[in-house]
């Protein structure tokens, strides 16, 4: 049977949430354990976030500064299209070019020259001879068909004031596209036609950079005098 001294021991471990064990071990003589705190360590994460945002920060500061320098060669600058260069390529007319290569090439000419829509007075007349021709380097020796083919087209091309016919600028743009040829005749149709419309493009943004480019250095529309 328990006495008055143990029971009374026993609700004190009880209240201060003790172990048996510890309780004896104190009963005996032996003074209580005390738990070691240490401080809580700074997270890991804060300090690999902080060297990460440096890298960033240097860069943004550093590129900032330069964002008011770069000015695009025939873009439209401040929202507005309103540059002397835009408006002198904008007044470019280009004139009818034979065959469909020659229509996807006027096509991106004059969207790449007066991509607005607005309709402007012109003062200069651009003219573009293309030549295109079709080779198959590769056959198959068991079926004798070609695998594939490759669309060569040249561009010779003539820019003059207009209606002065003063010569401005000339020269020759061209451009190779391949594509695989296949057993079904509608999808080698479709092929070749991919291969004339990327060659038109790039004959296309070919001529319209060397002709800003050549009117960006003039610095301003020639005026030449009219012929006597």
């Amino acid at each position: 049977m328990w006495s008055f001294s143990k029971a009374s021991r026993a609700a004190k471990d009880f209240l201060t949430l003790r172990s048996p064990r510890r309780a004896r071990l104190e009963g005996r003589g032996h003074p209580p354990r005390r738990l070691e705190t240490q401080p809580a360590a700074a997270p890991r994460h804060e300090g690999l976030r902080v060297r990460r945002l440096v890298p960033a920060l240097l860069v943004f500061f550093a590129v900032v500064p330069l964002a008011g320098c770069i000015e695009p060669l025939y873009g439209v600058s401040g929202g507005l299209d309103t540059s002397p260069l835009a408006s002198e390529l904008q007044a470019i007319e280009v004139e009818e070019i034979p065959g469909r290569t020659g229509h996807y090439v006027r096509n991106e000419l004059i969207y790449g020259f007066n991509g607005t829509g607005s309709t402007v007075q012109p003062r200069y007349r651009l003219t573009v001879a293309l030549r295109e021709r079709v080779q198959t380097p590769i056959l198959d020796t068991v079926t004798g068909r070609a695998t594939s083919a490759t669309v060569i087209a040249d561009a010779d091309y003539r820019l003059v004031t207009w209606p002065q016919n003063v010569e401005v600028t000339k020269g020759t743009a061209f451009n190779i596209a391949s594509y695989d040829r296949f057993s079904n005749r509608f999808a080698n149709v479709r092929a070749a036609r991919d291969a004339e419309i990327r060659d038109a493009k790039v004959i296309a943004d070919s001529i319209r950079t060397r002709v800003a480019t050549e009117m960006a250095a003039r610095g301003s529309a020639p005026t030449p005098a009219l012929p006597r």
